[in-house]
């Protein structure tokens, strides 16, 4: 059974909110066959990404940029998992009050660098999330679970 790894950094309700709509989406019934584990960004680890078939990020933007948790994963997961993990599908979504830009940037920089594969565009929002947020986080976690049944 394809494993979906989602790596987050949630620290406000905001983000909460986000990583609810992505798992409702992962999880979605409609969609068998595949087994989704969360980690958060802080205690995700090597194995964990080396042992999924593709994966979720979730981060805040801090001053322009990623969490720093999700900035210490990279940093623990990246050469270990460099060569196994190339041409795995992702899908990301950043929450800013400030601009998302640099972040997504981030995110676009590593994940290639890793040789990662976007099956879908990174979710980009700022502001208190809405109903349309929500049913966009929805359905990047239904998209990224789906790839991995294909």
């Amino acid at each position: 059974m394809p494993r979906l790894l989602i790596v987050h950094h949630t620290p406000s309700p905001a983000m909460q909110e986000l990583f609810e709509a992505v798992l409702g989406g992962a999880t979605d019934p409609d969609i068998e066959g595949v087994e989704v584990v969360r980690r958060p960004a802080l205690s995700a680890t090597a194995s964990d990404v080396l042992e999924a078939d593709g994966y979720l990020l979730g981060t805040p933007a801090n001053i322009g940029y990623i969490s720093g948790a999700l900035k210490h994963f990279f940093d623990t997961v990246y050469y270990p998992c460099l060569d196994a993990t190339r041409g795995r599908p992702f899908g990301a979504y950043v929450h800013g009050n400030l601009g998302t830009e640099g972040a997504v940037k981030a995110l676009r920089d590593i994940t290639g660098g890793l040789g990662w594969r976007a099956v879908v565009e990174t979710v980009a929002l700022s502001g208190a999330p809405d109903g349309d947020a929500r049913a966009r986080c929805r359905e990047l976690g239904a998209t990224v679970a789906a790839t991995l049944t294909l």
